[in-house]
């Protein structure tokens, strides 16, 4: 009761605020924790920028996150605080930003002589000074929130709805007469429902010659410590929970991006002299940038764009609610990663396999077609026939409303010396993250993506499955055209490699790539697995496919990961590792599909077909119609029960408050025998708080909630087998 008055307050405050101009007085009212839980519950409250009471100070506020800047002398954050948990993030004022210019390092704004920067009180604020040697803060603008990418969504997707929000833009100049030219704007997106900021840098060169950007540092905070060592190193000590940060500069393979990111740095702060670190090595000062982009010059008249960094506010060190606040960025900020296409992996040698897939497919109730890698499509022959090849093919496919499309390896392979990445140790060809690759800058590369753009846009293929994109190689060739020199080569590549994927995303072309490019239009990377555990025998892979749907779904949502069934050999092992012939191993190819399908995952089913009999076509059909009965709550967040190991029950449950069918639960049991077990269901996160209806097998129970949201259910799971059921 007490909730749905203060919401109801809010409410009234708000609509009376906005209705007196373009920027009303914050009011005090809203300055106290959020009543309600944005991940179980809409947040009504929409992005805003608000001015201070005595007008020095502008405030970007969503209910859930509150950032405050000091206007004068110089712009300068002076307050950074979570609203769900009452949190103040910030311990210090530093600069906006700070760019190397011409072998110049100057700060963007910010305010100095802060006595302590232990803490922040508001009555010091009026005291800090600005330097003139700084850029100076000009003016702001605000605007409505506008897509980063144009996606156009060419398949199913939980949410095809874009962003909504408020963009504020502070502009900077320089009073010194070498930079007078340049503008500098500082960014912020603040996003509705979700305690989250981006930030960004452009640099514009309105000057009559280049200049080189040797770093962008396009974010600086102060935050207060996690924890206090006498002694300790900073890779001994917590970087700050309080905040997750991720830009769209990862790359690594890894298929995770804590691993895959490359410009988040937890810096030691010698200013913050009272601090309990005997030698001041306490990791409290974030800095955001790329480590190897330096040397990048900006013609006259050109625009840079930085790294976007995502700061998204924690307000819990649970693992799982963690992971829910992140599945949640996703899902806003970057919609197109809720588009989840049901897909086989077609080994081809000839068009008639092809075509056979597709109406395969079509029987079946499939909806794409990847041709995989050692299969007949190459995607860099743009020859006539060719090209006439496989748009006949994708016509076919469309006729039957099939997607199609293909594979194309990039990085682990060599091209000649003139084209390859040359090692900066050696002067020579080598040392890339697979050995041998291609520069994405030089001639070859530059050829590469023009044509798979023509091969795409002239066949109509709609998906693309790019193995090995750009994984953060430098090079050392001055002769490729895509970058200058080593210092560029790693930004001037990523660049490339982005504008393939935001030209894929704005044309309906669906992207796999076992990278972390989600930001700049990817669709889907794996779920992380190793490929030679797919010749062991198939009770073995059921386990261990189970295990990393567990381990691989605590930050990615089941739309944006892929799994693998190989229905013919991969990888060697023998026939008890296939599923071919289909029809003799039919129900351990159905648990496969239950499994991934279970869990929201599209799994890469390897082969030539998806069914050799009729038994087997009515097997994988009723599959594929049991996933797309409850599509939406299989494609919703998981809550981890239990991780397989062999001994006993193991689990997971999609969760989501926001639909009819709240929850659905999938157990399953490894054992030679059928096991009867009493299982906790946590049900917080489905929204329901006082009573749950779970069905399983036809029968319907009515469960009251624990003081801890849970409920205890019987479940009975036959012997190496499965069962589910549905919370409404």
């Amino acid at each position: 009761m007490k909730k749905t008055i203060a919401l109801f307050v809010y409410t009234i405050i708000f609509l009376c605020t906005h209705a007196q101009g373009k920027h009303p007085v914050f009011p005090a009212s809203y300055d106290v924790h959020y009543p309600s839980d944005w991940l179980v519950k809409k947040v009504f409250l929409k992005a805003a920028v608000f001015t201070s009471t005595d007008k020095k100070d502008i405030i970007l506020y969503n209910g859930l996150v509150k950032r405050i800047f000091r206007l004068s002398p110089n712009l300068a954050c002076t307050g950074y605080k979570n609203m769900s948990n009452g949190q103040e993030l910030l311990r210090a004022v530093k600069p906006e930003a700070r760019v190397t210019i011409d072998g110049k390092e100057i700060n963007i704004g910010g305010l100095y002589k802060q006595k302590e920067n232990a803490y922040l009180l508001q009555s010091w604020v009026d005291s800090l000074k600005a330097d003139k040697n700084d850029f100076q803060f000009i003016s702001y603008e605000v605007k409505e929130l506008q897509p980063f990418l144009h996606w156009k969504p060419g398949t199913w997707a939980s949410n095809k709805k874009f962003a909504t929000g408020k963009e504020l833009s502070f502009l900077f100049k320089s009073s010194s007469a070498e930079l007078n030219s340049i503008i500098i704007k500082v960014n912020y997106e603040l996003y509705d429902g979700l305690p989250l900021i981006i930030k960004w840098l452009s640099i514009e060169n309105k000057s009559n010659h280049a200049i080189k950007l040797d770093r962008v540092v396009n974010e600086v905070l102060a935050f207060v410590e996690e924890e206090s060592a006498v002694v300790g190193t900073p890779e001994q000590m917590k970087k700050q929970h309080g905040i997750y940060t991720e830009t769209n500069y990862a790359f690594n393979n890894a298929m995770r991006y804590d691993i895959s990111d490359q410009t988040t740095h937890w810096k030691t702060d010698s200013s913050y002299s009272s601090q309990v670190n005997y030698n001041f090595q306490t990791p409290c000062l974030l800095e955001v940038y790329p480590e190897k982009a330096p040397g990048i010059q900006l013609k006259p008249g050109e625009l840079f764009n930085s790294v976007r960094t995502c700061e998204l506010l924690m307000d819990s060190y649970d693992r799982e609610r963690r992971g829910l606040a992140i599945r949640a960025m996703y899902k806003t900020i970057a919609p197109w990663t809720t588009q989840n296409p049901i897909f086989m992996h077609l080994v081809s040698k000839n068009d008639n396999e092809v075509i056979n897939a597709v109406d395969q497919c079509a029987a079946t109730g499939y909806e794409g077609v990847i041709l995989s890698f050692g299969s007949h499509c190459n995607m860099e022959d743009t020859a006539v026939a060719n090209i006439e090849k496989w748009k006949k093919l994708a016509d076919y496919a469309h006729g039957k409303n099939i997607l199609i499309g293909g594979y194309s390896l990039f990085s682990s392979r060599r091209i000649s010396d003139e084209d390859d990445v040359i090692d900066p140790v050696t002067g020579k060809p080598g040392g890339a993250f697979f050995g041998n690759a291609p520069c994405l800058g030089s001639n070859w590369g530059l050829t590469y993506l023009d044509k798979l753009k023509y091969f795409i846009s002239h066949t109509g293929f709609n998906i693309f499955e790019n193995d090995g994109p750009y994984p953060g190689d430098v090079c050392a060739s001055t002769t490729h055209p895509g970058h200058r020199g080593l210092e560029d080569s790693q930004w001037r590549q990523m660049e490339l490699q982005k504008g393939l994927y935001h030209w894929c995303n704005e044309n309906a072309v669906y992207v796999n790539a076992p990278d972390w490019y989600f930001l700049d239009g990817s669709n889907k990377i794996g779920i992380g697995y190793r490929e030679v555990n797919f010749s062991l025998p198939r009770d073995q892979q059921k386990i261990l496919n189970r295990q990393n749907i567990y381990d691989g779904l605590w930050e990615k949502t089941p739309s944006m990961s892929w799994g693998f069934v190989p229905l013919t050999k991969y990888q060697g092992g023998g026939p008890e590792a296939v599923l071919e012939p289909l029809n003799e191993h039919l129900e351990d190819y159905k648990q496969l599909m239950i499994q991934y399908y279970g869990a929201g995952v599209q799994a890469c089913y390897r082969g030539p077909r998806l069914f050799d009999t009729e038994e087997t076509k009515q097997t994988v059909t009723s599959v594929i119609n049991w996933y797309k009965k409850y599509r939406d709550i299989l494609n919703s967040d998981i809550i981890h029960l239990g991780r397989a190991d062999g001994r006993d029950w193991d689990g997971w449950m999609h969760v989501n408050p926001f639909l009819p069918v709240k929850a659905m639960a999938l157990l399953f049991n490894p054992l030679k025998q059928s096991i009867t077990r009493t299982i906790s269901i946590p049900l917080y996160y489905t929204g329901l708080n006082q009573s749950a209806v779970v069905e399983s097998a036809g029968k319907q129970t009515t469960y009251q909630l624990s003081r801890n949201y849970s409920i205890a259910v019987n479940v009975t799971i036959p012997p190496e087998n499965y069962t589910w059921l549905t919370i409404r």
